[in-house]
């Protein structure tokens, strides 16, 4: 059952009586906390070395949609925070999307375990601790580890995510985003892997080079780059993250018969190796919440909480495309309800203008050993609001399961800064095991509907077909009919390549063709995912 003191209660008091007694400055941040609202509860104050438990650290449930960074060096707790608010989010009613990198929040679905540790915990900050599992579902990408198999078509994937996976440069990028183009407009689904492939390949054939010649400002030379780059992604078994049934973006949102939010566990630790491909993903999924949910505004508790782990990874050689698209999603999709937190080492890792989007700061404990670290933590606290604290001295002799916090009030300006002394999650801090995990995942009623994979006819099948031709205008006729036979065109059938790839011709073919394939497809949003209708969503 949810923590009696994460439901929505009464008015709190201003502070309370007792809080009234603390030191002014320490009073001033505490009053900064006294939320009226339904809250949920960090911890309590820590003050000139001391933890005051009448001084509780809380954010308004309303604010968390408001975006939010949790840092801190490795071993300093941010993953058991994630699971905290994870908890208390679920206890409310608000979905949650987990990013689970180390392997180690499949455990939050199962009590947790009192300990020696739990307790003195509970009792410093005063925490009625209660072991509780809160309602999970399983997913591993492509089915590559224990979970329910996510995957997306490489049309929904789109040309901006992908050029990050494949780590094409700018030209490279805007080269791919035309090739979808050319895709999209002949009526080639990119289904897989071996449909954008094959795409690429007839481009660069005989057949297909006077194709080539008519998309604007793609070369041959930089078509080869994109093949070989694709080749050799498949190389590194990329090829089970793409297809169908393509992963329906809204299963994220659901609640349990209890009313509880669901908590959506995505196992990562099985693709380590491969940072490209699940950071991209983890921003396809957002992507495609973005474009697919309708304006809310200001809400009472969010629609959702997405906590993207290791969120550096996203930034990484990332083209300038791709930070725009990401600062505009951020941007833009709290009025859709979805709230996003980064988690990484240092705010540092994070984009100045996302940084900016992040009004809600859980900071973990910095260390300085060296110039570089010393520099990290100079600019960390420069993030923060002024403070009566030394925080260069107190991020630096924090303990585990300590920060400092500064979020969004009910009205939606900052609160004071605040070192506090963090509760301890009622789940299991660490893996469900093995056993419990896959019957979690077999018992879903999500396994039936996403575990086959499914190849159906689509780009790659009609190309092949099309190779039975008997010449490169009956090759290049087979790819611009898609899904018909190949047969000899009249001369009036056939528009210039130029008017169904870039000119004025396609859009005037797609206002009259709403609800047909290439009418869904063509239509692209920031990151370049297509845009379908349709789509179940709850």
């Amino acid at each position: 059952m949810p923590d009696r003191e994460t439901m929505p209660s009464a008015p709190a008091p201003e502070v309370s009586e007792r809080a009234a007694a603390l030191p002014q400055d320490a009073l001033r941040i505490a009053s900064g906390y006294a939320f009226s609202g339904p809250a949920l509860h960090l911890g309590a104050l820590l003050w000139d070395g001391q933890c005051l438990p009448d001084a509780q650290i809380r954010v308004p449930l309303a604010m968390l949609n408001r975006h939010g960074l949790v840092a801190g060096a490795t071993g300093t707790g941010k993953t058991k925070t994630l699971q905290l608010i994870a908890e208390q989010l679920s206890a409310q009613g608000v979905p949650v999307f987990l990013a689970d990198i180390k392997g180690d929040l499949s455990g939050i679905a199962a009590p947790g375990r009192q300990d020696a540790r739990v307790e003195g915990r509970a009792a410093d900050v005063h925490q009625s601790w209660t072991a509780t599992g809160f309602p999970a579902e399983y997913y591993a990408l492509g089915g590559i580890g224990r979970g329910i198999p996510v995957r997306a078509t490489v049309t929904g994937f789109g040309p901006v995510l992908l050029s990050k996976v494949l780590r094409l440069n700018r030209t490279q990028e805007q080269s791919l985003a035309l090739i979808f183009h050319y895709a999209d407009s002949k009526g080639l689904e990119l289904i897989d892997l071996k449909d954008l492939r094959a795409v690429v390949t007839f481009l660069t054939s005989d057949e297909g080079r006077p194709e080539l010649k008519t998309i604007g400002g793609l070369s041959a030379a930089t078509a080869g780059v994109i093949l070989r780059s694709l080749t050799a992604f498949e190389a590194q078994g990329a090829s089970g993250f793409f297809g169908e049934p393509e992963f329906d973006t809204g299963e994220l949102l659901r609640t349990a018969e209890d009313g509880r939010g669901v908590v959506s566990v995505l196992e990562l630790s099985a693709v380590q190796d491969r940072p490209q491909l699940f950071s991209t993903f983890l921003m396809w999924l957002l992507a495609d919440l973005f474009h697919d949910l309708p304006e809310l505004g200001d809400v009472d508790k969010p629609r959702l909480v997405f906590f993207l782990d290791e969120a550096h990874l996203l930034f990484d050689d990332a083209s300038e495309a791709f930070l725009e698209s990401i600062t505009q999603t951020v941007r833009l999709i709290r009025s859709k309800g979805v709230g996003v937190f980064f988690v990484t080492q240092t705010p540092k890792d994070v984009p100045a203008d996302v940084l900016a989007q992040l009004g809600n700061r859980v900071q973990h404990a910095l260390r300085a050993f060296t110039p570089d670290d010393q520099k990290a933590l100079n600019a960390t606290v420069k993030t923060f609001p002024k403070s009566p604290y030394d925080l260069e001295e107190v991020l630096t002799n924090l303990g585990t399961g300590e920060a400092v916090v500064t979020v969004l009030s009910e009205k939606g300006a900052p609160t004071p800064v605040a070192a506090a002394r963090l509760r301890a999650p009622e789940s299991l801090m660490g893996p469900l095991g093995q056993d419990a995990l896959e019957r979690a995942v077999a018992e879903s009623p999500l396994y039936e509907r996403y575990a086959q994979a499914v190849d159906r006819e689509s780009a790659y099948e009609r190309l092949e077909r099309g190779r039975g031709a008997k010449g490169p205008d009956e090759m290049r006729d087979a790819a611009s009919r898609g899904s018909r036979e190949p047969r000899e065109p009249r001369e009036e059938e056939r528009p210039s390549a130029v008017e169904q790839v870039v000119g004025s011709g396609v859009f005037q073919s797609l206002a009259r063709s709403v609800g047909t394939q290439i009418g869904r497809e063509i239509t692209r949003s920031l990151f370049g995912t297509a845009r379908r209708s349709g789509r179940r969503r709850r």
